[in-house]
């Protein structure tokens, strides 16, 4: 979808590292002219030659046109920060994540980019009104925390600062919406929400493993299989809601009696299940539905979790007779 009216048209993008680089690729391919820099100048001409490369991959897979090409070939590499921002719409930085590299980078990018710039920051972890501290103009300044592989994850997490104008995240979210992504806009802590979440498993994953339970290998086909199995579809609150509130408070009894108050029922879960919310059973739970609403919700999940099914079995009989192939 190419970018047109009011929309931001032209990006800077600071750090050709994986972020920078894919980030760049889904710009371009949607119409934005983009300019690239790195630490050096030698290295930003040598970003262009790995952007190029790259796409000329998905392009030879599949999964991009060929036209892909000419659009990743649009993409021109700045001298230094200065000459990169000097006409932007959208700064996006992409250093490494380390706060007194992003200090320096984003004061540069504050003082160079033209006023009516928009700075936002790629971090996956670093509090954004500590990153705050070095911009002046803190209402054009925000989180933009996008998800590896940028080019194909659809998420984007924005995290406004204490500071940041509320207009200038709308902006960033049609924006985002309009290139096809999925941003959801959070508050700043550690880890934001998707880390935190993401974190949580692996730390539990790691458990699993360290306690004998299951090699890593069976972890990872259990949580691929059962829960993560779903989770394209849906989010953990309308999962616990087709599942019954009700059931997932017993089930906290049973894990708190068996590992630990860590993991007692949170008082937001006991207070809806005690209301009688206890999910689409009850037309109510962390969402409202009719009876309508939750017959037709149900009927599609099976439709989803089918296809799914059926897409997961082919490339289960693919893997299979490559490794048959390879014997």
């Amino acid at each position: 979808m190419a970018i047109s009216g009011e929309r931001l048209k032209r990006a800077a993008i600071i750090g050709a590292g994986t972020m920078g680089l894919g980030v760049a690729e889904c710009f371009a391919l949607n119409g934005l002219d983009v300019v690239l820099v790195d630490e050096t100048a030698e290295a930003s001409q040598r970003a262009l030659g790995s952007l190029e490369e790259r796409v000329r991959g998905h392009v030879d897979a599949g999964l991009l046109p060929s036209t892909a090409i000419k659009a990743a070939q649009s993409v021109r590499a700045a001298a230094d920060i200065a000459a990169a921002v000097a006409s932007a719409d959208l700064v996006f930085e992409a250093a490494p994540e380390r706060i007194e590299i992003k200090s320096a980078v984003l004061a540069e990018c504050d003082a160079r980019a033209p006023a009516r710039a928009i700075i936002a920051t790629n971090t996956s972890s670093l509090p954004i009104d500590e990153l705050a501290a070095f911009v002046e103009r803190k209402d054009r300044f925000f989180g933009m925390h996008w998800f590896n592989p940028p080019e194909w994850t659809p998420a984007v997490e924005l995290i406004p600062s204490a500071h940041t104008d509320a207009a200038i995240v709308e902006r960033a979210l049609e924006f985002l919406l309009a290139i096809g992504k999925r941003p959801a806009k959070v508050a700043s802590a550690p880890g934001f929400v998707a880390n935190r979440i993401q974190f949580a498993l692996f730390r539990e994953a790691l458990a699993c493993v360290e306690e004998g339970l299951a090699t890593p290998q069976e972890v990872d086909e259990v949580v691929r299989s059962s829960f993560g199995f779903r989770l394209p579809f849906y989010g953990p609150f309308q999962i616990a809601d087709m599942a019954g509130l009700d059931v997932y408070a017993s089930i906290m009894d049973v894990l708190s009696a068996g590992l630990g108050a860590g993991w007692e029922a949170p008082q937001l879960l006991r207070d809806i299940a005690a209301d009688g919310r206890i999910g689409t059973k009850a037309l109510a739970g962390f969402y409202s539905y009719s009876e309508a609403e939750r017959v037709a919700l149900l009927l599609e999940r099976d439709k989803r979790y089918a296809a799914l099914a059926r897409l997961l079995g082919e490339f289960g009989a693919r893997e299979l007779g490559q490794s048959a192939g390879s014997d």
